[in-house]
């Protein structure tokens, strides 16, 4: 194991099972935002205030990451499919564009949102 080097197509891999148990416990704090909106303006308050601390930034800013790679990685794999693009050269730069793609939204989208 020690001569083994890690491909960037089994590190992909790895990040998309990843991210996909993030947006199953990012799912449930949206779900605990909704609760707190239908509970009323007190609980929807000290949720929001949760979640627009630093460390909520952060986790919402992880959780839109994961939701845009995952994506991302889902596109591949759909082009993956039909047996595409499956040669070394190819599968490198779609796992490292599945890598761009997903900083590049994450950040604009929160520049857009203005780090709300």
């Amino acid at each position: 194991l020690q001569i083994y080097a890690p491909l960037i197509n089994m590190v992909m891999s790895i990040v998309h099972r990843f991210t996909g148990a993030a947006l199953y416990f990012g799912s449930v704090l949206l779900a605990v935002w909704l609760i707190a909106a239908a509970a009323g303006p007190e609980a929807f308050e000290q949720v929001n205030a949760v979640f627009g601390s630093v460390i909520g930034r952060l986790i919402r800013i992880v959780y839109a990451w994961a939701l845009l790679h995952h994506m991302a990685g889902g596109i591949r794999h759909l082009i993956w499919d039909p047996g595409r693009g499956f040669d070394l050269t190819t599968a490198d730069f779609m796992c490292w564009e599945t890598l761009v793609v997903s900083v590049v939204l994450t950040a604009l989208i929160w520049i857009v949102a203005g780090l709300s």
